[in-house]
């Protein structure tokens, strides 16, 4: 609760780390070939599988709210696939660069840092033990910035599979860097949130914050929503409306003991 970094000499944390590792390898995997909106809403079914397994091996109580939470989730991220949106091509390495000096992913990022940094320095000292806003903001700003360094990373393997010589690239090793530096603020802050809130608390605030970052990221840097008819927009944020309230129900209530034996007494 004091913000200190003590779980580094547990086991346990670094098996924890291993694991969530290889699930971004394949998270990682999915961004090089599909849109972002997409991919990173979906990300809830991995929350959904965690109250699941939880449920079976941890002994936690599922109560009426979390499997209809559950539900929510499997039916908005349904939803989001249906009506997808379609990203700008971009095929190589030289596309990506011009896509990066766009003027407004440029004031996009500065506005990311310049906020960053006032939430560490000025707000987190004032307020960041009592408010859980403060460091999920950070995760949640700066992650938006990693999405977009992984998916010009995916776009330097794929490349540099099929045999381009994107190694003398500078590109693609500033972009490494800068995933690097990103993951490291994201893990180092959200381990703070943790430390002093409930993780049913965290969860929902930091799904619902930082999927809304990246989906404002990708359609500033990518254009996804730019040729986008009506029914697919509505579709696409009434899936990530839904699959949000399914995380809430399944979060914000696990510690209330409610089952459907007490339903006809609620009613």
């Amino acid at each position: 609760g004091q913000g200190g970094h003590s779980y580094l000499q547990e086991w346990l944390w670094w098996a924890g780390l291993l694991c969530m590792g290889v699930g971004e390898a394949a998270n990682f995997a999915a961004y090089a070939f599909a849109p972002a909106t997409l991919v990173t809403p979906l990300g809830a079914l991995s929350v959904l599988v965690s109250a699941v397994l939880s449920s079976t091996f941890l002994n936690e109580q599922l109560n009426v709210h979390g499997k209809i939470g559950c539900i929510l989730s499997i039916l908005g991220s349904t939803v989001m696939v249906i009506h997808a949106p379609q990203e700008e091509e971009v095929s190589s390495l030289e596309s990506m660069a011009e896509k990066l000096k766009d003027p407004g992913f440029i004031v996009f990022a500065v506005c990311v840092l310049v906020s960053s940094l006032l939430l560490i320095f000025v707000a987190g000292p004032r307020c960041g033990q009592s408010n859980v806003l403060v460091y999920v903001l950070v995760c949640s700003a700066i992650g938006s910035l990693s999405v977009s360094c992984v998916k010009g990373l995916g776009i330097t393997l794929k490349e540099l599979f099929s045999g381009k010589p994107v190694l003398k690239e500078p590109l693609g090793w500033v972009l490494l860097v800068c995933l690097v530096i990103c993951i490291s603020v994201q893990i180092n802050y959200l381990n703070k949130a943790l430390d002093i809130f409930n993780t049913s608390v965290v969860t929902p605030v930091y799904y619902v914050l930082f999927t809304t970052a990246v989906m404002m990221c990708s359609a500033i840097l990518f254009k996804e929503w730019q040729h986008m008819v009506l029914d697919n927009i509505i579709g696409t944020i009434s899936g990530f409306l839904t699959i949000v309230s399914g995380i809430f129900l399944l979060h914000a209530f696990r510690d209330m003991p409610f089952t459907s034996d007490l339903l006809p007494l609620f009613l």
